[in-house]
């Protein structure tokens, strides 16, 4: 069962990888973007399982990867949200989770709050996924995912409008080995455009170069509301006198706009 190791686990995972991109002088940020409308997912807060929202990931997962076989792939997402909350008892902040996953698809709770103006927004992921034996046989490792919905001007990733940059930190291990395979995976879905796609994250952007491992990639999402599923595989080594460790991470879930 994957449950959530706490908030001060994920806002750690937060910190490493914000202050790898977010580490430039203000020089190197752009003028403010323009105002655009987003909505509002919460994390999940601490000590509660993430069951209910994990059992989302194969449902999206699969509406990403055979949109040619369903009518309505957000339809899709949204009947098992609605499923979920309707069977389920539910502890209350994951009910209200849930809640507000499907008005973020239905559109039905209108605009949110504005992106920032003085600076990237940064929208992290619903919870932190757990890759097995990471960092030693018996040792784990917390992963936390963000995305960084463009446009924004700032060290990798750097997104483009209707563009998405996206990140992934493994706590506690090593650098990644220049190859990851098998990879660490984003499969995303555009709600308003059902535009959907597949990315690797790579080493390409050298954050945290001395680790903890981070992969990173850029997708060309559109601008639109989009749901996001990382998950996949990560190679690490310590040196080249030690042997590589490659361990898997369950599925995690962003939703985020991208203007």
């Amino acid at each position: 069962m994957l449950r959530t190791r706490g908030t001060r686990i994920a806002l750690s995972a937060f910190a490493i990888v914000a202050s790898a991109t977010l580490a430039a002088p203000t020089t190197a940020i752009a003028a403010p973007a323009p105002a655009a409308t987003t909505y509002s997912v919460p994390m999940v807060p601490e000590g509660v399982p993430v069951d209910a929202l994990a059992a989302l990931a194969p449902v999206i997962a699969q509406a990403i990867s055979t949109p040619a076989n369903i009518a309505d792939p957000k339809m899709m997402i949204l009947d098992q949200a609605r499923q979920l909350l309707a069977v389920l008892n539910l502890p209350p902040q994951i009910e209200a989770t849930l809640e507000r996953i499907i008005t973020f698809l239905d559109g039905s709770g209108g605009g949110g709050p504005e992106l920032p103006q003085d600076g990237p927004p940064i929208a992290q992921f619903l919870y932190p996924t757990i890759g097995k034996g990471c960092i030693g046989p018996t040792s784990d490792s917390v992963g936390t995912a963000l995305a960084v919905p463009g446009p924004a001007t700032l060290p990798p990733p750097s997104p483009s409008a209707g563009q998405a940059g996206f990140v992934f930190t493994a706590l506690g291990t090593k650098a990644p080995t220049p190859v990851q395979n098998p990879p660490m995976t984003v499969q995303w879905l555009n709600v308003d455009t059902m535009q959907s796609g597949a990315k690797q994250l790579t080493d390409e952007a050298k954050i945290n170069p001395d680790g903890p491992a981070t992969l990173s990639a850029v997708a060309d999402t559109g601008s639109g509301r989009i749901v996001a599923v990382i998950s996949g595989s990560l190679t690490t080594q310590a040196d080249p006198e030690t042997a590589p460790r490659t361990c898997s991470f369950a599925p995690t879930l962003g939703f985020f706009t991208v203007a």
